[in-house]
């Protein structure tokens, strides 16, 4: 997600300080070091990225011992780092911070949809951290403005596997819940528009 510092946030909070202004406001802010970042707003693209990943992962996994939050969980990435998923997937039996039961601190997979203004941050220091974290075991980065995917699998504490996508055939298996869906499902109703681009169109 987009993240800029607020004017009024060039001090720095304690996380305990963060929750409080994140708990009593109406928008949300992400966690960085010590700086409340806001984020930006969706766009219609990434809306309906969201809702078809979490539509199709959602679809598969029902009934089964997981739990699917769609971009208003906060996850706890390490005692300095909050951050909102675009879509977080626990496996087995959530674990919270406190009775809020509204920061998370065992996601196994989750979903950031990035852009032109994201893709360094996303790529970069959330992923480390993000990959840093015991519970996770994937991590799908999918670009709003292109059809592409890459997915990280965790095979050891030191090792992971990483994987390209960028065709509209080709399926992701999230083997962590034993889940597949493809391009089509992701993109769906935009990938002629994404594909396109992808192409210089």
């Amino acid at each position: 997600m987009s993240e800029k510092i607020l004017p009024q946030t060039d001090k720095n909070y304690t996380a305990e300080e963060y929750l409080d202004i994140e708990r009593e406001g109406t928008t949300k802010h992400e966690f960085i070091n010590g700086k409340v970042l806001a984020t930006a707003g969706s766009n219609r693209m990434r809306s309906l990225i969201a809702s078809n990943t979490t539509i199709a992962i959602g679809n598969r996994i029902h009934g089964q011992k997981n739990e699917i939050y769609a971009g208003n969980m906060r996850v706890q990435l390490n005692p300095n780092r909050f951050s909102y998923p675009d879509v977080v997937i626990v496996s087995g039996k959530p674990s919270f911070t406190d009775n809020e039961f509204d920061v998370l601190l065992n996601p196994a997979i989750t979903v950031e949809i990035i852009s032109k203004n994201t893709n360094f941050q996303d790529k970069t220091e959330k992923l480390e951290c993000y990959l840093a974290m015991d519970s996770i075991r994937e991590y799908l980065l999918v670009k709003e403005d292109e059809m592409r995917v890459e997915h990280y699998a965790k095979q050891n504490l030191k090792q992971w596997i990483y994987r390209i996508y960028n065709d509209r055939e080709e399926i992701i298996s999230l083997e962590s819940i034993n889940c597949k869906i493809s391009l089509t499902e992701i993109y769906a109703q935009i990938d002629s528009e994404v594909a396109g681009k992808k192409a210089g169109a």
